[in-house]
């Protein structure tokens, strides 16, 4: 019987430095490999994002980002 072992932030970064063209997550400490969104979605997304930027920076409650900045 194989034991998996979690993964950690540090493994991803490792993977993201060694492959730049890939968009990965980590996710439970899985890592899996992101699609590329399309057209339409990106749309949707980036109007959503203004709209609560918009409301959120004249009220000083925080930052909004798109879905690429990383979290931890």
């Amino acid at each position: 019987m194989a034991t998996l072992t979690k993964l950690t932030s540090k493994d991803l970064e490792k993977l993201q430095a060694e492959h730049p063209d890939y968009h990965m997550e980590l996710v439970d400490g899985n890592i899996t490999i992101m699609s590329p969104s399309g057209y339409e979605s990106d749309e949707v997304a980036t109007e959503v994002a203004a709209q609560l930027r918009n409301w959120v920076k004249p009220r000083k409650l925080g930052r909004v980002t798109g879905s690429s900045a990383g979290f931890e």
